[in-house]
Formats: C-alpha cells, structure tokens, sequence
C-alpha cells in the first residue's frame, strides 16, 4: 500500500449513498478507499482495526449514529471526519468533534469536490492550523444559515395541472419504484422524485421516515403498537397502518419523543 495515499473509509445505511460518494472519490488519485460499512457499530471495528486517515460518515444511521461512533474512538485514533447528514440541525453538533466539513444530502459534486479539498488540508497539515480551523468554522456556519427552510410548498403534476399542495397536509409518503406516492386526506400524488430528495426538503420536526419505504407526518399517528420483533405498527388517524422498522426505531423516538 502506497503511504502517500489518504486511506478513506465511507459509511452510510443506504447503499446508494456509500455507492455515490465512492464514485466520486474515484476521481482524485490521492485518496484510497480502504472498505465501506453499513452501520456505526460496524464503522467503529473498521476504523479501530484499519486507522483510516479520513471517514465520510452518515450522522443518522440506525443502532449506532455517527455521533456514537466518535464517542467511542480515542482522540489520539481520531481521523479526519466529513459528516454527511440530510439534517442540518446536526450541523452544529459537528464542531463537538472538530469536523472537517458536513455534506448536506443531496450534495453537489462541487460541494464534494470543497470538503474533499478541506479534509485534505486537515490531514497534511496535523494539527490544524488556527487558520484553517477559523475557515473550516466560518464555512461550516455560512452553509448552516444559508441552508434553505424546510418547503412551505410541493409543486406537483395532475393531469396537466400544477398543484400547490401544503407539505403539512401529506399523511404519510411511500416508495414505488423510481417514483414517491404522497398520501393526503382526499388523494394521492404519484410524482418522479426520490424518497431521500424528498425528505430532504421536508421539516424533520413533522415528517420522520419509519421505514426504508416510507415517511410519516408525525401529527397523523394516533397509536403505536410495539411488536414480538422490535418493530411496531403506527396507527394514522384515517386508521392506516404503517410499520416502523427497528433500522428506524431510534431514530423516530427520538424525533417523536421517548414513551
């Protein structure tokens, strides 16, 4: 293995995600992807045993966050971090453990292109300059204020119309296939958009995805009924029945609140 080269770890839940960024890291010859893991617990193995020098890490996975994961790595095995979150609120958090930079899904790959640049900076120069801390940080809280608000509004198609519709009014928001089915109290939306681009875009203090498939407006549950398997049946005012997954378990109470 050639020591110049940066050895970079990817962990990400969603395969497409890791698949992503390994795409774009093939672009840049100095870096050297060393392995990619699915969860915290899993990251926090690799990194222990392997010493990569810098981890694009997901901050919302399920078991273990990528928060977790830093906590149980000593500072002096500490690599370069790039968080990479679809939550800016998480943002912030990242100065707690001097990261790099945080990538906001869905990225550019201009964006990519800058905190690759800044990790690069963070690893040749050990430790960092005050210099490049301060513009890390300034960087870091320009893309926290400048991130735009959650929707006010979906534009969406309707046979041949343009509908404005309220993202609070949307009970509940599914996969199918290449396409995103929006569920309201009076009818369903079929558009061609992703279930990650969407959540994005929608306020993470009403809609929290409960599933690999779906998302749902949290003021529509009414009951949570907690099954033999770690998952449970969520009850929706209209009587829809949704699963929440124990990869999303977690996550969801934490949004929702303990119970």
């Amino acid at each position: 293995m050639n020591r110049d080269l940066i050895k970079v770890l990817v962990v990400d839940d969603e395969p497409l995600a890791r698949a992503l960024i390994i795409e774009l890291l093939k672009g840049f010859e100095e870096f050297q992807i060393i392995g990619e893991c699915s969860n915290g617990k899993e990251a926090l193995k690799f990194i222990k045993r392997n010493s990569p020098d810098l981890v694009f890490l997901d901050v919302q996975m399920p078991e273990m966050d990528g928060f977790g994961v830093l906590k149980e790595i000593q500072d002096e095995t500490l690599p370069a971090i790039v968080f990479v979150t679809a939550y800016d609120q998480y943002a912030i958090r990242a100065f707690d453990f001097h990261a790099v930079d945080y990538l906001l899904k869905p990225f550019s790959q201009s964006r990519f292109e800058k905190a690759l640049l800044r990790a690069k900076e963070r690893i040749l120069e050990h430790p960092p300059s005050a210099d490049i801390t301060r513009r890390q940080i300034s960087s870091l809280l320009e893309n926290y204020q400048n991130k735009a608000a959650p929707l006010k509004r979906l534009f969406l198609k309707d046979r041949g119309k343009i509908v404005l519709l309220d993202p609070e009014t949307v009970n509940w928001i599914e996969a199918d296939d290449k396409y995103i089915r929006l569920h309201t109290s009076e009818k369903k939306y079929l558009i061609r958009q992703t279930l990650n681009a969407v959540e994005a875009e929608l306020d993470p203090h009403v809609f929290a995805r409960v599933h690999r498939s779906c998302i749902v407006n949290l003021t529509r549950i009414s009951e949570l009924h907690p099954m033999f398997n770690g998952e449970y049946v969520l009850i929706l005012g209209g009587g829809t029945k949704l699963t929440l997954s124990r990869n999303y378990r977690d996550r969801f109470f934490d949004k929702f609140g303990k119970l």
